[in-house]
């Protein structure tokens, strides 16, 4: 049976821009449907890249293994959301490791499904390599930021960038639609959760953003964007 939602997904994002309807219907039967628990693994670093994914519901940690053995935490994606598209490229690893944040459901593509589709609508792969570049240029921003921001400024860009792709408004502010907890703000930011604790109290009360358990509200974006940019404050009021 297929689902209208998926369908109309898959129609409107950027890999599968300008398929056919059956165009369509065929990369859609050539998916599964996959659930995953909290903490299991998509897939690890440097594994064979064998398949990609649509997360459809939950959210998904995207994790590195730096040279020196630090683990970062690349980027949190929330539900439709493609990731591992690196997998429509043959005889590749996966750059970094999939981990469920949270109880997750995904469709999948396994390269061996797709390859004769992406022999069939050339598009696919075009618009496949547009957004490995976007991603590619993404994880070079996020690591030279780490290797030469003060952490005040990284921790601002990783909540803008959050907010972005996941940030629905609310009442009180922009809500980050994802279970984001201080750990995984520390490991995004290469810092500790001392500091991340730290640094967002002190937003908290100067009315920059509101935290809960797992939740945070960017009350005054223009704030924060001044910080990501080391900009100065000039005293305006928030």
């Amino acid at each position: 049976m297929v689902d209208d939602e998926i369908l109309s997904f898959l129609r409107n994002s950027s890999i599968f821009n300008g398929l056919s309807d059956l165009g369509l219907h065929e990369v859609y039967s050539a998916a599964r449907l996959i659930w995953l628990d909290a903490g299991e693994f998509f897939f690890l670093q440097g594994d064979p890249a064998s398949s990609f994914y649509l997360l459809k519901d939950g959210s998904v940690k995207l994790l590195q293994l730096t040279p020196d053995g630090q683990q970062v935490l690349m980027r949190l994606i929330g539900a439709w959301t493609f990731f591992a598209v690196i997998a429509l490229v043959e005889n590749t690893i996966y750059p970094v490791t999939a981990q469920a944040a949270e109880p997750c459901q995904a469709l999948t593509w396994s390269h061996s499904a797709m390859k004769p589709l992406l022999e069939k609508y050339p598009s696919i792969s075009l618009n496949a390599m547009k957004m490995m570049a976007e991603q590619v240029h993404e994880y070079q921003d996020r690591l030279k930021e780490l290797a030469t921001e003060r952490v005040e400024r990284r921790l601002a860009r990783a909540l803008l960038r959050l907010a972005a792709q996941t940030g629905r408004k609310t009442n009180e502010g922009v809500l980050i639609d994802l279970p984001l907890s201080r750990q995984n703000l520390a490991e995004m930011t290469g810092t500790t959760l001392f500091t991340v604790s730290r640094i967002l109290s002190q937003w908290e009360n100067q009315g920059l953003i509101k935290s809960g358990r797992e939740k945070i509200i960017i009350c005054f974006p223009h704030g924060l964007v001044k910080i990501a940019e080391d900009l100065p404050t000039g005293g305006a009021s928030i």
